[in-house]
């Protein structure tokens, strides 16, 4: 199903569901905001004059339109899961931008179908963070945790369905995050109004206990909040099961009784069911009908997906009993150039991309996702594990979590797992990322706590945790605890961790941290850990690391080779803004270079060696470096290619270098050595690798050979000429008009003869035209300080990324691109309206 596809079903869906019933009704308050920067006690009150505030949208994070400085949250820390032992500055952590401080949204709203004998909440998705919730000049609700999705009922503080103000208060504090946390109401904000008696958010829990060949057993619960004096014979609920394709497959009505509890339990049957998984994310509808006395009341309807998981010691993971490998990746929230504000065009890019990778599994660190994230990996078959917290009671950051756990911990974690239990992509939680807890025995008490309150709230799923101390959490019980032992690199005590736990298991849930930025190669091509150079940049020869981590293969053949590994998450999929490793205090560098893809969305080579052993139905063959190597004429310029075949031959305009074959007799035992990492003899396993190749101008070749020797494919890369014309590239040419949506524009440069440029660093200024305008760009550079949002920037490696949003009016929308001294380019994007 397309995008499009989605978003006119999803309108189809609500429309219908708000002609059916209109006792509930759900409204995003999305336009119209107030904003400021400003701190003045007066702002809660109704009466005060905001006319003079800027009008924004939310999802809004203000800190994104910079600028960036290296004074931004200047934090000077010894990162410990880092191996610092002393304070240094870190200039970049949370990536340069301004998010430290308060803003103040306002708002004036009406409330749809209010009358008297209403409820009205509240539903904020996250707010970064302290926020304090403010209605018709009353205090609503405070909540600190800015990842977390609350709400509040608000029927108190109003009095007519007209002219209600909104005031939400929200601060960040500094050294409160260990990345770029975002600012603002960067998650969506839902107004719900529902009758006396009616069905409480994330109030149903739907498991599938029993799935057969022709049937499933459907468990539903459902809770009921009520009023005094309606008793629990006078609520029936009636349920229906609505198929993938729309259809109602079963129905089942059944009365509350006194022994209820103010919480239905009813088994549904549905046969022939349509089991999700990766390949067949079959999405099932079940639509509750509540009725007090005979009367309707409310209508909930709730997604889930009918299957099976299970984990096997020393076999692993089973989905509808199928053993599969987690091919995972870890992601933090941001969307690059455009912050942390949520867009669904942005995540299914994301998803889309790390898809075609191969990837089957995200793990969202360190902190709860977006709803909209956790939907579109149901949609399109991304299985999830969920993380909570990067901090328990002991400190990484000096006003992070720590200070709030024993308040907020359980208060947290409870909403999440409600939030989030019935959607099918979710296979695992993960309640925490290396916490220092991990070093002591209170640790495994604080653990199994957390863990118990994921089983109370979800018995169907396992609880896991990243933990970078494997001998400390095996020797205290921290790990022996966890339904499965998650670690966090150091894939060399796998082994002994795996015989001396009792779950005899172990999963990756943090891997590689290898570091290359695109398109930019370093010479001689080494082994390095923690390598930096003059430009705050790291080689996509793909053989850097951090000083605690290790490059892909050192995964691969693990995974590949121990029966009781389950698969990792490698981090990360995108570079994110923030944790600019090993240029802690080398500004100017303020986003990760950690990523499979930059920050832009484009593909560094790294992408394509996990391709070649992730994606095994389609075929990969990519080449690196590129072939323009001015002034190194006789030079040594090492050629690697990365393909799904098992050989390869290259050639140099015309003359062969010989034929490379992946050497899969090479074992971990026989790797495992100093001198074997440094000579990549784990790399001849994965890689091809011609390592003394010369430099001369003209054409790179590959040839690639199938299993039987034949020849099986061909790719070239050509040396370019002088830069001569932009080229645009959308990742879709129709986009719907509904205001948000979004086309991802890839902009190079080639010569005349169409070769790409790939040390083209022209700067590049757009102009939109039509039913659309330019959202931002970026060029995937860690160093780059341009503003995001403004129309121009400077190539990267060649490339960059620019980002066109429509309106809502249907309508052409034309991009044009220029340069001095380069041809221009222009493309045009659809915009139509997806309801029709």
């Amino acid at each position: 199903m397309t995008p499009l596809k989605a978003m006119a079903m999803a309108a189809a869906t609500l429309a219908a569901a708000t002609a059916f019933c209109q006792n509930r009704t759900e409204t995003l308050l999305e336009k119209n905001w107030r904003f400021t920067r400003n701190d003045d006690a007066r702002f809660f009150n109704p009466k005060y004059n905001d006319a003079g505030w800027e009008q924004v949208t939310v999802p809004h994070d203000w800190a994104i339109y910079g600028p960036f400085s290296i004074g931004n949250d200047r934090q000077n820390v010894a990162i410990a899961q880092d191996g610092q032992k002393e304070a240094m500055e870190h200039a970049g952590r949370t990536g340069g931008l301004p998010f430290v401080g308060c803003g103040w949204y306002r708002l004036h709203f009406d409330i749809p179908s209010f009358e008297e004998g209403k409820k009205v909440f509240l539903l904020f998705d996250g707010a970064m963070s302290h926020a304090e919730v403010f209605v018709n000049g009353y205090k609503a609700c405070s909540w600190p945790y800015g990842y977390s999705s609350f709400y509040t009922e608000i029927t108190p503080f109003v009095t007519s369905a007209k002219d209600n103000t909104l005031a939400v208060r929200l601060e960040n504090q500094p050294e409160s995050s260990r990345w770029y946390p975002g600012a603002g109401l960067y998650r969506n904000v839902h107004l719900i109004v529902t009758e006396d008696v009616h069905i409480p958010i994330w109030g149903t829990q739907i498991t599938t206990p029993e799935v057969g060949e022709d049937f499933a057993r459907i468990d539903i619960s459902t809770e009921i909040e009520k009023p005094e004096g309606i008793l629990p014979s006078d609520i029936s609920i009636e349920t229906s099961i609505i198929s993938p394709e729309g259809h109602t497959v079963a129905t089942r009505k059944d009365c509350m009784s006194r022994y209820s509890a103010d919480c239905l339990r009813q088994e549904i049957y549905v046969d022939n069911p349509e089991l999700w998984s990766p390949e067949t994310p079959a999405i099932y509808k079940a639509v509750s009908n509540v009725y007090c006395r005979g009367e309707l009341k409310d209508t909930y309807e709730t997604s889930f997906g009918i299957r099976t998981i299970e984990i096997v010691p020393d076999k692993g993971f089973l989905l509808n009993g199928k053993l599969i490998k987690f091919k995972g990746v870890c992601m933090h929230h941001d969307l690059g150039p455009l912050g942390a504000a949520v867009n669904e065009a942005a995540i299914r890019r994301q998803i889309r991309i790390m898809q075609d990778m191969g990837c089957n599994a995200i793990r969202t660190s360190h902190n709860m996702p977006a709803p909209e994230y956790v939907r579109i990996a149901d949609e399109t078959g991304m299985m999830l594990m969920v993380e909570t917290f990067d901090e328990w009671k002991s400190a990484k950051c000096e006003n992070g979590y720590h200070n709030i756990y024993d308040e907020w911990m359980e208060k947290d974690l409870t909403n999440m797992l409600r939030q989030y239990r019935n959607s099918p992509s979710v296979m695992m939680w993960c309640i925490g990322n290396e916490v220092p807890d991990q070093f002591n025995y209170e640790g495994a008490k604080l653990a199994k706590r957390m863990q118990d309150i994921c089983h109370r709230e979800d018995p169907t799923r396992p609880v896991t945790q990243g933990m970078d101390a494997p001998d400390a959490v095996v020797d205290n019980n921290f790990a022996a605890v966890m339904d499965i032992p998650g670690f966090n690199y150091r894939p060399f005590r796998y082994e002994t961790s795996y015989h001396k736990l009792p779950q005899r298991l172990i999963l990756g849930t943090e891997t590689a941290s290898t570091v290359s930025s695109r398109g930019v190669y370093k010479f001689p091509v080494t082994r390095q850990s923690m390598k930096k150079y003059d430009d705050h940049q790291a080689s996509s020869y793909d053989v850097e690391h951090c000083a605690w981590s290790n490059l892909p293969e050192d995964d691969f053949i693990r995974h590949e080779d121990l029966p009781y590994c389950m698969g990792e998450f490698v981090w990360t999929g995108f570079d994110y803004l923030g944790e600019p490793t090993p240029y802690y205090s080398d500004w100017p560098s303020h986003s990760s270079l950690f990523g499979i893809v930059d920050l832009a969305g484009l593909p560094k080579d790294r992408y394509y060696l996990y391709r070649s052993h992730w994606n095994r139905q389609d075929e990969t063959l990519h080449i690196l470096p590129h072939w323009n190597w001015e002034g190194k004429e006789g030079d040594t310029i090492p050629v690697f290619v990365y393909t799904s075949y098992p050989s390869a031959e290259l050639f140099i305009n015309g003359v062969s270098q010989g034929i490379q074959t992946k050497d899969t007799t090479i074992t971990i035992a026989a790797s495992e050595d100093s001198l074997s990492q440094q000579q990549l003899k784990r790399q001849r396993r994965y890689r091809l690798m011609w390592t003394d190749t010369r430099y001369q101008p003209g054409t790179l070749k590959v040839v690639a050979y199938g299993a039987d020797g034949k020849p099986a494919a061909e790719k070239t890369v050509t040396t370019a000429g002088e830069p001569y014309a932009i080229k645009l590239e959308a990742d879709r040419d129709t986009i719907a008009a509904d205001g948000k949506d979004l086309a991802f524009v890839t902009v190079s440069v080639t010569d005349k003869d169409g070769n790409p440029c790939p040390d083209a660093a022209h700067l590049v200024k757009f102009k939109v035209k039509g039913n659309g305008t330019y959202r931002a760009g970026a060029n995937g550079d860690p160093t780059c300080t341009e503003l995001f949002h403004l129309p121009q920037m400077h190539l990267f490696s060649g490339k960059m990324t620019a980002i066109v949003q429509a309106t809502e009016e249907e309508g052409k929308i034309t991009l044009e691109a220029t340069a001095r001294e380069l041809k221009k380019a222009r493309i045009e994007i659809t915009a139509k309206d997806c309801g029709k």
